[in-house]
């Protein structure tokens, strides 16, 4: 897989950030994708700028920005091998009115599930031509309800779209992989767990996933901190 194209959303920061830092070393090029602009151009310069990394601001939301995104991909580097849907945030727990506004709820599905879908459909035929992959990120919310919680919600579309996803594409020899990671030290939590995660963790379970040989198709990555009780 060494310099093949690797398509990442979210990857301004966090989980994405990391994992492109590790897709690098390992040799690929990338395609990085995130609506925040300079510390997106940041790290692509990071990574070896245009020959290497390219930045391409995105909201996974936009369907026109999601083709934009796969048209940049071939333009700078002929093709597209692996895209990590990794784009998504959270939200407090709870239904009632003391919950999260309704424009975070809605801000938070259009981007947690459909825009997981648009990054798939946009990049669907560069990915079924190169024999490539797909990883999305799910969560341990994605498997387990959480009470009171829209995101363990939008984490459980994700697991069944990965799993659709697979159905699809059965004897093409792409492959899926859903990342299930458990709580991971980011500015999603208001008060920091005990025991959590480094972004770097889940950035080398994508790429474990992805540098198996082509007959090795890992379906779900599940990590979590050691005193994580779900």
């Amino acid at each position: 897989m060494s310099d093949s194209v690797f398509l990442i959303t979210g990857a301004s920061s966090g989980i994405g950030a990391a994992t492109a830092r590790a897709a690098a070393q390992a040799g690929h090029r990338l395609v990085l994708a995130a609506r925040s602009r300079k510390p997106l151009e940041a790290l692509a310069d990071e990574l070896g700028g245009p020959q290497r990394a390219i930045a391409v601001p995105t909201d996974v939301q936009l369907w026109d920005d999601c083709e934009r995104l796969a048209a940049a991909a071939r333009d700078a580097f002929g093709r597209i091998d692996v895209v990590f849907a990794n784009a998504g945030f959270g939200a407090r727990r709870g239904f009632g009115h003391d919950g999260e506004s309704n424009e975070h709820w809605r801000e938070m599905v259009l981007t947690n599930v459909l825009g997981v879908a648009y990054t798939i459909r946009a990049t669907l035929d560069d990915v079924r031509a190169a024999i490539g992959h797909y990883l999305l990120t799910s969560s341990v919310a994605g498997r387990v309800a959480i009470p009171g919680s829209l995101y363990s919600s939008t984490k459980w579309a994700v697991t069944g779209m990965g799993r659709s996803l697979r159905g699809e594409l059965e004897g093409s020899g792409v492959r899926v992989t859903l990342i299930e990671p458990g709580m991971v030290d980011t500015p999603f939590f208001d008060e920091r767990p005990s025991s959590v995660l480094r972004d770097v963790d889940i950035a080398n379970a994508v790429i474990y996933a992805v540098s198996q040989p082509p007959h090795v198709d890992v379906s779900e990555i599940l990590v979590r901190p050691t005193r994580q009780a779900l």
